[in-house]
This record gives structure tokens, C-alpha cells and sequence, in this order.
């Protein structure tokens, strides 16, 4: 369902947070230069967060990617005019606050592709850190900000420091609210300004992009009557690009990740821009040879110390030494879905269901998930801020499982049978189905109800009761999209515990795999 655009600002803050991570994971050799890299700018924003955090049952790790819609510097003076108003067209400094207008989440399993999720800037849902109330998930940082800027100036701080502390209110409130909505840890985060994707786009350009159609995106002006009432949004990014590949320069590089007029979704397909051009880049500084090469990648650094703010506990050597899943297309980029667009106090604004995200988000990280969405926590009606979200997994209910295979996949009911096994489940009959379904379906007979909700979650599918199946039986019919399932899967009894096929998962909109230049809308 498309949505009517509002007034545009700035997308592309978590872009360059990821180039930065980019940067950082794939200069490899170079980290002889760790003193230089100490200058990066630390925080201790995550400390509020980790005292509640759910516990990790690997050794899988949580970056969140924080991008900062905000036209200031770090020590809060503006940033350039001529930067802000020629380059952006975006308007003065003065005009924005400090939304979170990107949000991703960065999962880097033990072993196998990295999984990255973005959150749309505009889910309603429960902040942390500030009042407690229901915002837009990209608010939590400003409200919070300014909270805390108004006891500190009558503390006396003013100026830069000011600044500093204001906005490690803000970093806090965002990693507890992302933390609570997804009912995941967060170890690490890191976040970046305006400038520093500019930045990171000037040291890289030309950038190549891959569009499915071609682009028109002319700048606005802003409209009001005699009395301040606005007849027409300002909005545009002056991008005009065909269909197919393009190479752009930094300033063509911000409209791209910016423009969300004259697209079908509005901000969603931005999104969906957004990885792309992560992925983008990524693979350009592969081909080109500057992953590994420490002259190419000294200028990069330079920029990402300067611009990039990360916690107090990120040991980036550590760091590196998983970078291997980042690089080489080992990532695939999903947006959490929204269930409706809605008004709100006279805010546009998506509604979402915590209780569905977590257990999309669980289930392509690799983790238990709740075995009934009815009784799961649902923090999306409470007010307090210490609301609990409950138990992150339910154990394996009683059943016996019996698994067909209808998908092209040689063995896999065998395969899938030994994962379930492997969950607590008992093992029943296993063999080829008659027919070839096209999507994976979960049918049980009596006594079996809690068991068949458990596993249809495994495939994002829907359990069915049939008096076909035997009591305490649950039949699982694997269908043609069991063939998505990440090879690396393949004959693993723990593939359980393993990140569930994308393709049985609700999301909006298809994934954006790193490893090329994707081709986005």
C-alpha cells in the first residue's frame, strides 16, 4: 500500500555507519595503525542497555547501525551552509532535530552469511530513555536528548559538552528501544552524521548503483498561504538517473539514498536504496583492490575515525577478525515488515506488531522463537518503560513429527527431521510427499496444537489441525521454497538453531544481497 510522502530531510546515516564497519572490517594487515584508530570517537551509550539485555545463546554478535539525522557537528555547532543548502538542498542547520532516520541491525553469526535488518523510520512503537510513551521509533533519540539537555543546563554544562552528554542520552534511549522491540542484545553499536557519508562518498566516488527503472526526482519548493498553512511540501533531491547501471559522485551518491518522492513506497523503497548502496560499495572496494591495499585504504580511515562514534567496549581487532563474513557478499539486507499505515496525533506513522517482528527477527538470526504469538509479550500496549518483554523461547512441546518431502532439495526431509530432533521434538515417519506444494505447510491432529505452532514458526508458516494426521502428531510437507535454505545448512542436525530461509518469512519487500550491484527501485 503506497504511501503519500511527507516533507523530506535526510536519509543515509546508517549507510555510511556501514561503509564505516566496511572500512574498518576489511583493511585486515593494517591494523598496525590501531593508535590512529583509537582517536575514533567512543561512547558509553550501551552500559543502560546491557543491564537487561536477553541473553545470547552463541556466540553471534548484535551491531546496530545508528544514522543521525541531524545538520550539526559533534560539538553541536552547524554544519556548512553551503553543504546543507547547495549539495542537500535540504533547507538551513538550523531546521531538523535529531531523529534516527536509519536504523540497522548487523547479525554476525558464528559461521555463514551475516544477516543485517533495517527498521523503518517511522514504526510506532514504545521508547526508552525519555518519557515511555508510544513515538516513532526514529524520535526516541531526540526526545530523550532533549530531556536530558534541560537538567544538564541547569547543572551548568553548555557548549560542546553539553552536546556530548545530551546526545549519549539520546544513543541510549535508541539502542534500549531497538533492544526491547526486538527482544535482542545489542554489543555493539555505531553511529554516524550527515557529513560523514558525505564524506565517506567523496573519498569513494565514482559509486556504482543499478536501478529497475529510470528516475525523476525534481526539487520543490515549499508552498504556504498568507496564514503558514502548507499547500505543497518542499521535497526532491534534483535526481534524475536511467534505468540500469550508474556511476555517481557524492552528491548524486546523497540524493540516491535521500529520494523517497516519485517512488512507489516512499520511504520503504529509500530502505531498500540504502542497502544497495552498502552492498555497492562494498563490492567496489573489493574489485578494485583497495580491501588489503594500505595506501588505498589510509584516506578511509582517516574519514571514518573522524566522523563515525562507537561504544566504549568495541575492541576493533576483535572486530576484524569476523570481517570475512562481511565482505565478499556474505550479507543479505531485509527491512522488518509494517502491518498499516496509519494517523496518529496528525502523524503519518506504520504500525507494526512487536510480537511478529521478534519472532521474524529470532527466526532469521537463528534463534528460538515463542511457540504462541497469543501468548507472547506485547510491549506495543504498555506505557512503562521498564515493561518487561517477557521470555525470549518456549521449550519444544510434546509430538511426534513426521516430515515429507515436495521440495526439489535431495534429502530433505531427512535433514529437516534431524533438526527437529535436535530442538527436542520426536522423531516419526520420513519420506517423499505425492505432491510438490509450492510453499512448506504444518498440519497436526489432536494433543499436537502447541508442538505444530512451535515448528510452523520454524518456516514462517501457519499451522493447520487435520483429522488426517494421528494424535500427537504433527506433519510437516516441505514445499518448493524449502530450496531457498542457505547451503550451508544442508545435513546439519543444529540447523535448527540456524537462520530460517528469508524466502518463508514476511518482510517488506525482497531481500538486497550483497556480493554485486544490486538492482533496486
Amino acid at each position: 500500500m503506497p504511501r503519500r510522502p511527507g516533507p523530506g530531510v535526510i536519509a543515509g546515516r546508517a549507510v555510511a555507519c556501514c561503509l564505516s564497519l566496511t572500512v574498518l572490517g576489511a583493511s585486515g594487515f593494517a591494523w598496525y595503525t590501531t593508535n590512529q584508530l583509537n582517536a575514533v570517537n567512543r561512547s558509553r551509550a550501551l552500559d543502560e542497555a546491557r543491564k537487561d539485555a536477553p541473553a545470547h545463546l552463541d556466540s553471534s554478535v548484535n551491531i546496530l547501525l545508528i544514522g543521525l539525522d541531524s545538520r550539526k557537528n559533534m560539538d553541536g555547532t552547524d554544519l556548512p551552509k553551503e553543504f546543507v543548502q547547495d549539495e542537500l538542498h535540504a533547507g538551513s542547520s538550523e531546521i531538523g532535530g535529531y531523529n534516527t532516520n536509519s536504523l540497522i541491525v548487523l547479525h554476525i553469526p558464528p559461521s555463514g552469511k551475516a544477516q543485517a535488518v533495517s527498521i523503518p523510520r517511522d514504526d510506532w512503537v514504545q521508547t526508552y530513555g525519555a518519557d515511555g510513551k508510544m513515538h516513532k521509533i526514529k524520535e526516541a533519540y531526540g526526545y530523550a536528548k532533549e530531556a536530558a539537555e534541560e537538567k544538564l543546563r541547569a547543572k551548568g554544562l553548555k557548549g560542546a559538552e553539553l552536546e556530548q552528554q545530551s546526545r549519549e542520552a539520546g544513543r541510549s534511549a535508541t539502542i534500549q528501544t531497538v533492544q526491547k522491540l526486538l527482544d535482542i542484545p545489542i554489543d555493539h553499536f555505531a553511529e554516524v552524521n550527515l557529513i560523514g557519508f558525505y564524506d565517506i562518498a567523496k573519498a569513494l566516488e565514482p559509486i556504482p548503483v543499478c536501478l529497475n527503472n529510470a528516475v525523476d526526482d525534481p526539487i520543490v519548493s515549499r508552498i504556504t498561504d498568507s496564514k503558514g498553512n502548507v499547500i505543497r511540501p518542499g521535497g526532491g533531491t534534483g535526481l534524475e538517473l536511467p534505468a540500469g547501471v550508474s556511476q555517481l559522485d557524492a552528491a548524486q551518491a546523497l540524493s540516491f539514498v535521500r529520494q523517497r518522492h516519485n517512488l512507489t513506497n516512499g520511504d520503504l523503497d529509500r530502505t531498500h536504496r540504502q542497502q544497495a548502496f552498502i552492498a555497492s560499495v562494498e563490492y567496489k572496494l573489493k574489485q578494485e583492490g583497495v580491501i588489503g591495499d594500505l595506501g588505498k585504504m589510509q584516506d578511509l580511515l582517516d574519514v571514518v575515525k573522524k566522523d563515525v562514534v562507537i561504544d566504549d567496549r568495541w575492541q576493533i581487532l576483535d572486530f576484524v577478525q569476523q570481517a570475512p563474513n562481511l565482505t565478499g557478499g556474505n550479507v543479505e539486507f531485509n527491512t522488518l515488515p509494517i502491518d498499516k499505515f496509519a494517523t496518529i496525533g496528525g502523524q503519518e506513522v506504520n504500525q507494526v506488531d512487536p510480537v511478529k517482528l521478534r519472532r521474524i527477527v529470532k527466526q532469521l538470526f537463528g534463534q528460538p522463537v515463542d511457540a504462541d504469538p497469543a501468548a507472547a509479550p506485547a510491549t506495543s500496549t504498555s506505557t512503562g518503560p521498564n515493561a518487561s518483554t517477557g521470555p525470549s523461547a518456549a521449550p519444544a512441546a510434546d509430538a511426534t513429527v513426521d516430515v515429507l518431502n515436495g521440495s526439489p532439495v535431495s534429502g530433505a526431509a531427512g535433514e529437516e527431521s534431524r533438526a527437529l530432533v535436535a530442538l527436542g521434538y520426536r522423531a516419526g515417519k520420513v519420506d517423499t510427499a505425492d505432491t510438490r506444494p509450492r510453499t512448506t505447510t504444518v498440519k497436526y491432529g489432536t494433543g499436537a496444537r502447541d508442538a505444530a505452532q512451535q515448528i510452523a514458526a520454524r518456516y514462517g508458516a501457519t499451522a493447520t489441525a487435520s483429522t488426517a494426521i494421528a494424535p500427537g502428531h504433527v506433519q510437516v510437507l516441505l514445499g518448493a521454497d524449502h530450496a531457498t535454505r542457505d547451503p550451508d545448512t544442508t545435513g546439519d542436525p543444529t540447523a535448527a538453531a540456524r537462520p530460517t530461509p528469508t524466502a518463508t518469512l514476511q518482510m517488506q519487500g525482497p531481500p538486497v544481497k550483497a556480493g554485486g550491484v544490486p538492482c533496486v527501485d
